[in-house]
């Protein structure tokens, strides 16, 4: 598959955000309710509400961790 390399960021953004909520939700919600009959309705309800916060927060969040980080001196 060939995509635009102007497209990079935004497709990153949600598919880490895709992830991200993925893992996050399936841990919370297993967590929460443990596995009965409406896990897979709660977890997909849920994923999809944390797919919506995760996607802004992958896209915003590393340009200010990115000038956060040029603020630090690492050293050896």
């Amino acid at each position: 598959m060939k995509i635009n390399k102007k497209y990079e960021h935004i497709i990153f953004t949600i598919l880490m955000g895709l992830g991200i909520s993925f893992f996050i939700s399936f841990v919370l919600v297993s967590i929460n309710m443990g596995y009965n009959n409406m896990f897979m309705t709660k977890w997909l309800n849920m994923w999809g509400e944390a797919f919506i916060c995760a996607v802004p927060c992958a896209y915003f969040f590393p340009k200010g961790i990115k000038k956060v980080m040029k603020r630090i001196t690492f050293v050896e």
